[in-house]
C-alpha cells in the first residue's frame, strides 16, 4: 500500500508518489537537514524479513555510493523508521527530472542524429559501472531519464543484483504479466528449467544466459544496451510479445525486425546492434568500449563506393566486423596487460662481485658485454672464462649464490675485432 503524503522517514518527508514497481514504491522527499529533493525507493517488505538479505544490501549499497559518474544517478544512503514491527526501509537517491526514455520512445522512433548522443552517454555510464565491478542486470528505457538539456542518467544501478532473490517468491504474481508492465517489473522471476537459479530481470531486454538462470556478467548489460539501442531507433522492442513466457521464447529463439531500423541509420550501428545481440555469449560483443569505439568513430566505417549497392555493404559490414573483432582482441590484451602490471611484483636489484673460478681467468671481447650476460628470468649469471689449459669454457652463477659451475661440454666463442 503506498504511504500516504506527509510521512517522514528519517529527515526525509514525502511529498509526492513518483511510481512503483517490483522493487518497491517510489516517491519524491524532502531533505530537511540539507534542504534538498530526493528520491525515496521503499523497500519491499520481504527485506524486512530477511537479514542476510538485508545486510548483504547495504554492503551492496555502499559500493554503488561508492560509483560517481555524471551520467549515473547517485545513491545517497539508506534510511528507515518506525518500530520493530512496522519498519520502512527506503533507498534515498539523487532525484532526476525529466522524462524517462521509455516516454521520449512512446511518441515514436528517435532521429538517429538524436539517438546517437543518447547512446553514447548510456554507454559511457555502463563502462564507468563495468570498470568498477557493477553490473545493472537491468538496463531498459524506463531506467534511463533524459533531462531537458538531453543529458542522460542511468538509474538502479546494479540495485537488481542486490534483489536476486526475491524471484522465486514472486513467480506466481508475474509470469503472466501483461506487456505493458514488461518494461516496468524489474524482477521477472520463475525457476530456472536447468534448476540453476532463478530469472531475474525485465523479460523484454533480458540476455539469453539470463533467461536460462544463468549468471549475468558485463555481456548481459552489451545485450541490454543492444535492445534499448534497437528500440530508440524503430520505436519497438527487439523482442516483443504478448506475454512473458513468450517474451522469454523470443529471446532464445527468435529475431528482432532487422528491416524496421531506418535506412539513414550508418551500416556500422547495425552491425554494432547485431554483435550486441548475439545469443552466443562467447561471440557477443565483450566490452562496452567497442560500442564507445564504434560511435565515436563512425566517419571511419564510411563505406567504399561502389556501382553495386548489394557488394558495397557486405564488403561495409566485413570491413567493419575484422575492425570489431581487432578492437575487441586489442582491448582484451590491454587489459590484461595492465591487470599484469598493477599486480607483477617489484623488480629487485641485485649488486654482487664476480671473480674468476679458480685457475682461471675472464676473457673479455672486443665488444661489451660479449663475455656475459644476465639469463631472461635475472636468476642466472653466464659468463667466460679461460682454464689452465687455454681452454675457453662457459661458467654459470645463481645470483643468489655466491658459487659457479661450468657448463660441462661446452667451449665459449669470444668474438674478436681484426687488429
Amino acid at each position: 500500500m503506498p504511504l500516504p503524503i506527509g510521512t517522514r522517514i528519517g529527515p526525509y518527508e514525502i511529498t509526492s508518489v513518483l511510481g512503483a514497481g517490483g522493487m518497491g514504491e517510489v516517491y519524491r522527499a524532502r531533505d530537511a537537514r540539507l534542504a534538498r529533493d530526493v528520491a525515496l525507493k521503499v523497500l519491499p517488505e520481504i527485506f524486512a524479513a530477511d537479514p542476510e538479505r538485508l545486510a548483504r544490501f547495504e554492503r551492496e549499497a555502499q559500493v554503488l555510493a561508492a560509483l560517481k559518474h555524471p551520467n549515473i544517478g547517485a545513491i545517497y544512503g539508506l534510511e528507515e523508521s518506525g518500530d520493530a514491527g512496522t519498519t520502512i526501509r527506503a533507498l534515498v537517491l539523487e532525484l532526476v527530472d525529466g522524462e524517462t526514455l521509455a516516454d521520449r520512445i512512446s511518441r515514436g522512433p528517435i532521429p538517429f542524429d538524436e539517438a546517437l548522443p543518447i547512446a553514447k552517454q548510456i554507454a559511457e555510464a555502463l563502462q564507468a559501472a563495468h570498470e568498477r565491478g557493477i553490473v545493472h542486470r537491468d538496463l531498459k528505457p524506463s531506467n534511463i531519464k533524459v533531462q531537458p538539456d538531453s543529458f542522460v542518467k542511468v538509474l538502479d544501478f546494479g540495485l537488481a543484483k542486490l534483489t536476486e532473490k526475491t524471484g522465486a517468491r514472486q513467480a506466481s504474481r508475474t509470469s503472466e504479466a501483461p506487456l505493458a508492465h514488461l518494461s516496468m517489473s524489474p524482477t521477472l522471476t520463475s525457476p530456472a528449467a536447468t534448476g540453476v537459479g532463478v530469472i531475474l530481470g525485465t523479460a523484454a531486454y533480458m540476455a539469453p544466459e539470463q533467461a536460462k538462470g544463468r549468471p549475468a556478467d558485463k555481456r548481459s548489460d552489451v545485450w541490454a544496451f543492444g535492445c534499448v539501442l534497437f528500440e530508440m531507433l524503430t520505436g519497438k522492442r527487439a523482442f516483443d510479445a504478448e506475454d512473458v513466457s513468450d517474451t522469454l521464447a523470443l529471446v532464445l529463439k527468435g529475431e528482432p525486425d532487422w528491416k524496421a531500423i531506418a535506412s539513414d541509420v550508418p551500416a556500422p550501428v547495425r552491425t554494432l546492434i547485431r554483435s550486441c545481440l548475439e545469443k552466443d555469449i562467447r561471440r557477443r560483443l565483450a566490452d562496452v568500449s567497442g560500442v564507445l569505439f564504434v560511435l565515436e568513430h563512425l566517419s571511419d566505417f564510411a563505406p567504399v563506393a561502389d556501382t553495386q549497392p548489394s557488394r558495397v555493404g557486405a564488403h561495409t559490414r566485413f570491413r567493419f566486423g575484422i575492425a570489431l573483432a581487432v578492437l575487441v582482441a586489442t582491448t582484451a590484451a590491454i587489459t590484461a596487460a595492465a591487470m599484469w602490471l598493477a599486480t607483477r611484483p617489484e623488480p629487485t636489484v641485485a649488486r654482487f662481485f664476480v671473480t674468476p673460478p679458480d685457475g682461471n681467468v675472464f676473457v673479455t671481447g672486443a665488444r661489451p658485454g660479449a663475455s656475459a650476460a644476465i639469463s631472461p628470468d635475472g636468476r642466472t649469471l653466464a659468463f667466460t672464462a679461460r682454464d689452465v689449459s687455454g681452454k675457453l669454457l662457459i661458467w654459470l652463477r645463481p645470483v643468489r649464490t655466491t658459487r659457479e659451475y661450468v657448463l660441462r661440454g661446452s667451449i665459449a666463442v669470444v668474438i674478436q675485432s681484426a687488429p
